[in-house]
């Protein structure tokens, strides 16, 4: 069986599993993370709970909604929760872009190493080997995140939005990187969208993340 990350490494060059309208049920990378990954005409869902559970609670839902669209379904997310005893606060767009070379171009970053610093504190209740980098008016975030894939997140201060610090930090982390670099976008948040993708990350499809119950959801990734 292919796992969760097998998955995102393909669609990280490119190759997605076959658009033939399926789902694919796979264990949790984690106890942490669990949740719906849907792709083009596929969609993923990593779970611990009973395969055989999900594909009859799919089935159920797909009889009143179009099929294609059933992994994604409030009533299908909201069944999984009721189980689990998990949440989840929005469905995000999920992007990925390769590394750049390392050099010297974008905005000065000095790493913060304050392991206490709340930003810090509040990175690690969704990822692990977090660092941190503070720029004028902005701070970067990398961590390993669902599967081990390594996660970005920035915050621009309000002062200095609109100036295209949003779209140098996420720049900035593919340079960081040495490998492909994952982000999670708020559906809604149409300008983080376009900074990412004016920063060469590409939308591979959307992500709803169930969380365990008393964990937090590091919402910095929507800005």
């Amino acid at each position: 069986m292919r796992s969760l990350r097998d998955i995102l490494d393909g669609a990280a060059r490119g190759v997605f599993p076959p658009a033939d309208g399926t789902t694919t049920v796979v264990p949790q990378p984690s106890p942490r993370d669990a949740g719906v990954l849907a792709l083009t005409a596929h969609s993923v869902v990593f779970t611990d709970e009973d395969p055989e559970w999900v594909r009859e609670t799919l089935d159920a839902v797909a009889g009143e909604c179009d099929a294609l669209a059933a992994p994604m379904n409030a009533r299908f997310l909201a069944a999984v929760m009721e189980r689990t005893g998990r949440r989840t606060d929005t469905i995000d767009v999920l992007l990925v872009a390769p590394p750049l070379p390392a050099g010297d171009g974008g905005p000065a970053l000095r790493e913060i190493g304050d392991p206490g610093h709340p930003r810090v504190v509040a990175a690690r209740e969704r990822r692990d080997d977090v660092r941190v980098w503070a720029a004028d008016g902005g701070l970067l975030v990398l961590g390993r995140g669902v599967a081990g894939r390594l996660e970005v997140a920035v915050e621009v201060d309000e002062g200095v939005r609109h100036r295209g610090l949003g779209r140098a930090l996420v720049t900035a982390a593919r340079r960081l990187a040495g490998e492909p670099v994952w982000a999670q976008v708020a559906a809604g948040n149409a300008r983080s969208l376009r900074a990412f993708q004016a920063a060469g990350y590409r939308p591979v499809g959307s992500e709803a993340l169930l969380s365990a119950t008393g964990r937090r959801t590091d919402c910095s990734r929507s800005r």
